[in-house]
């Protein structure tokens, strides 16, 4: 699914190390030069009408993984939730990334790089003494933190399916 930084990243990581890689973009946007589109596929579907959804649904029946990067219930709403998606294929991998994850008082918010910097206090230390703290560039908390670590819990989830 294409999604903001982290979901992009975390399928051009496994493209790169040659996995088929379906990036589902959105119907009627405007397509910007995706700079993480590397080795992957991309398809357009309107998943607000049933015929995407059902696409979609038939695409993740073939399919190892899903990466949603969503806010909680999104896909429940489509009816493309894990409960529904894992009773059609079992050996379905799902893979959430989302900001705040599926439970607790921010999940349905959205979330940023800077957002989870600062609450985790690392923005702090970020920066020369006596300062105020430097904003990086999303690398930190949407790329490494984030799509990084999904992608290798996608991986360690695949070894150890098989």
């Amino acid at each position: 699914m294409a999604g903001l930084a982290p979901a992009p990243f975390c399928g051009m990581i496994l493209a790169d190390f040659g996995a088929s890689v379906i990036r589902v973009d959105r119907t009627k946007v405007a397509m910007a030069l995706d700079r993480q589109a590397r080795g992957k596929r991309s398809m357009a579907l309107n998943l607000k009408t049933p015929q995407g959804v059902e696409i979609l649904k038939k695409l993740c029946v073939q399919s190892d993984v899903v990466l949603e990067p969503y806010r909680k219930g999104v896909m429940e709403k489509l009816g493309l939730g894990p409960e529904k998606l894992l009773k059609e294929n079992p050996r379905l991998i799902y893979a959430r990334l989302t900001g705040y994850g599926q439970s607790g008082p921010y999940a349905t918010a959205a979330g940023h790089d800077i957002n989870y910097l600062a609450l985790s206090g690392l923005l702090s230390r970020l920066g020369r003494h006596g300062d105020k703290p430097y904003a990086p560039l999303n690398l930190v908390a949407d790329f490494a933190g984030g799509g990084l670590s999904c992608a290798l819990g996608i991986v360690l989830a695949l070894l150890e399916r098989t």
